[in-house]
């Protein structure tokens, strides 16, 4: 019997599935590039996977309770002891519906924020992978929502920037979409977003920038309010001038824009050519006297260690521990009262009127202890002991002796300058005549002032000579490892040991903790701890030290500004503080003189652990230039310069 040959075994028998991969019957590489019906089959079932797992996803979010904002608490601050400071009250919203929002409003908003938005499913692809990416890679945080991610977003999320947050966004957005109407959704978004001055909603932003419901506001109104989505804190034309300026960009912008999507015609948008300036910036009584001051002190703080906006902390929910001390806040603010009330009198001297005060007292490790920002924070906003502005004058000179100690390669205490200007390193001096050809008289060469001696009485052409000697740019190093910030310091000319520079009563305080802690310093902070729903926002505790200069260098310097303290303090009779037994070798001081042009004058002191910092200046409202302190207190006042340390003595002893 003939035997049947062998026949060949199917690739799809031999191997698994049925995937004849790699191909037979193939050579070379083209054994490992699939076929195209093996490409398409994986794209089909990638797609189906995919569409299976986005029904999954889809159908496994929920919409979260819409109520939880509306109960959110106001933001509580606390004192260092633990009793509360102030509530900043609930969310300011007020609802209203579309019926009561003009036409104006709704197209300004669509026109700015989302074009698309009757139109597209709610979502916006490209928008989230974008800032996805930038979120991995690090970069800023990126906009590109639409109308209803935003409403998500203000509504059931938080408003942390993470890709978690945004996925979320992304469906909950969607099935958003698919079960409520986008009138609806528009409503809900015009009540709940934010628009600066403690604004939440549409309602609560007319009556916060104009005074009016927002069923009044016009197309014009409605345009600035529009662009203030874009973010307040840089859209509000009352932040600043660049604030202003980018608010009026943006306005004209948004008219423009309606004209394009057709909601506005040209002849219309020509009748809006004058920016609507909006009413001043008011605060809530509940943050009047030093209250507002101390709260915008850790605001600042927090936002810098945090990341978190205006916009975040005015939702509310949060508990913020302070390091303010209660009993020093009051006693500073009793102390410039006291001053103020009897040694001027702004009602029979005009040189008395518009007399500023900012002060701040900071420990060793950084806590801001106490301040004071002006008479009233909801009648003064600018905050006069963290404001820079305000030249500081002969209080800046220990920054350019502590850096000729530090880099003057032998240059001591006891150096000086002689009468012709040379710089004599070593003393003890001696009285040389006068180089030949000096002139047919020739005079004696006056013996050296030690730098100690021009410090204490605070010798201008000496700190000029010296500032040359060492080179500006290592004083400016120095007072900026003591913590004065770059952009407060002036231009680096032969003015700038003068005290030019404008630093904040606040990091003038905390630079000169280095002086009395052995080199040492930490940044100032106010916040040591901070919770929002029970969990505890991360980025508080103490900084740490850091070296400012070397500690003989400080020693140095606090010997002689102590030397300066009992100097200024011995000079004035109603000065208590020589009386009190208490202040022993503890106590350090300086500030401008008599001879300082500068239009501000200024006093800080060390003394029991706390360097407190006391500026006094002229700002008449309105004017961008600061006014003389000739006069100011009477002829016998010295320009002023004895007031910042009247006000410093009655703080430290409470008299």
């Amino acid at each position: 019997m003939a035997r049947r040959p062998n026949r060949p075994i199917r690739a799809s028998r031999r191997r698994g599935f049925g995937i004849d991969y790699p191909r037979r019957g193939k050579r070379t590489w083209r054994r490992w590039i699939p076929s195209w019906r093996q490409v398409l089959s994986l794209v089909v079932l990638g797609f189906a996977a995919l569409t299976g797992l986005f029904a999954a996803v889809y159908e496994s979010v929920d919409i979260p309770d819409e109520k939880t904002e509306a109960r959110r608490q106001g933001t509580v601050y606390y004192w260092a002891d633990g009793s509360q400071l102030v509530s900043v009250g609930s969310v300011n919203r007020q609802n209203v519906t579309l019926a009561d929002i003009p036409d104006s409003v709704e197209n300004a908003v669509i026109a700015a924020e989302n074009e698309t938005f009757y139109s597209d499913p709610g979502v916006s692809a490209t928008g989230i992978a974008r800032a996805v990416v930038s979120m991995v890679s690090g970069g800023e945080t990126q906009g590109g929502s639409t109308i209803t991610q935003q409403y998500v977003k203000n509504t059931y999320l938080s408003q942390e920037q993470s890709a978690t947050r945004k996925f979320k966004e992304f469906f909950i957005s969607l099935k958003l979409n698919n079960k409520k109407k986008k009138g609806e959704i528009l409503q809900g978004y015009l009540n709940t977003s934010w628009f600066g001055r403690g604004a939440y909603g549409i309602q609560a932003a007319a009556h916060a920038y104009y005074g009016i419901p927002a069923k009044d506001l016009d197309p014009s109104q409605a345009a600035l309010l529009a662009a203030l989505l874009k973010g307040a804190e840089q859209y509000d034309p009352a932040g600043s001038g660049g604030n202003h300026e980018r608010a009026v960009d943006r306005w004209a912008w948004i008219l423009d824009r309606q004209v394009e999507t057709g909601t506005m015609t040209k002849a219309e948008r020509a009748t809006y050519r004058k920016f609507p300036e909006p009413k001043p910036a008011t605060k809530s009584t509940s943050l009047g006297g030093q209250t507002g001051y101390l709260v915008d002190i850790a605001n600042k703080y927090i936002k810098k260690r945090t990341g978190l906006t205006d916009k975040d902390l005015f939702r509310g929910g949060y508990r913020v521990h302070t390091t303010f001390d209660k009993a020093r806040v009051e006693q500073l603010e009793r102390a410039v009262r006291s001053v103020r009330e009897r040694d001027l009198d702004p009602e029979k001297r005009p040189e008395d009127k518009y007399v500023e005060v900012g002060a701040a007292s900071v420990r060793s490790d950084g806590a801001v202890v106490a301040v004071y920002g002006g008479a009233d924070a909801v009648t003064h906003f600018a905050n006069n002991a963290d404001t820079s502005g305000v030249p500081v004058g002969s209080a800046f000179k220990p920054f350019v002796l502590a850096a000729a100690l530090q880099h003057g390669d032998g240059i001591t205490l006891d150096s000086g300058y002689d009468s012709t200007g040379r710089l004599i390193k070593d003393g003890p001096y001696a009285v040389s005549p006068a180089s030949p050809g000096a002139g047919p008289d020739p005079l004696m060469v006056t013996a050296p002032t030690p730098l100690r001696d021009a410090l204490i009485n605070s010798a201008n052409a000496t700190f000029v000579m010296l500032g040359k000697e060492i080179g500006l740019k290592k004083v400016k190093e120095l007072a900026m490892s003591a913590g004065l910030h770059e952009q407060s310091l002036a231009r680096l000319d032969k003015s700038f040991p003068l005290g030019t520079s404008t630093p904040s009563a606040v990091r003038m305080a905390d630079a000169y903790t280095a002086f009395s802690n052995d080199g040492m310093r930490a940044e100032p902070y106010s916040v040591t701890r901070m919770t929002r729903d029970g969990e505890t926002v991360e980025g508080f505790g103490k900084p740490e030290p850091q070296r400012a200069m070397d500690a003989s260098v400080a020693n140095d310097m606090n010997r002689t500004m102590r030397l300066m303290a009992w100097t200024r303090l011995s000079k004035d009779g109603k000065l208590t503080a020589l009386a009190d037994p208490g202040f022993g070798d503890d106590l350090a001081a300086a500030g401008t003189g008599k001879d300082d042009r500068m239009k501000s004058a200024w006093f800080i002191g060390h003394n029991k652990g706390l360097t407190t910092a006391v500026t006094m200046f002229r700002n008449k409202p309105g004017t961008p230039q600061l006014l003389g302190m000739q006069g100011v207190g009477g002829p016998d006042s010295e320009r002023g310069n004895v007031f910042p340390l009247r006000i410093w003595n009655a703080y430290v002893t409470g008299k």
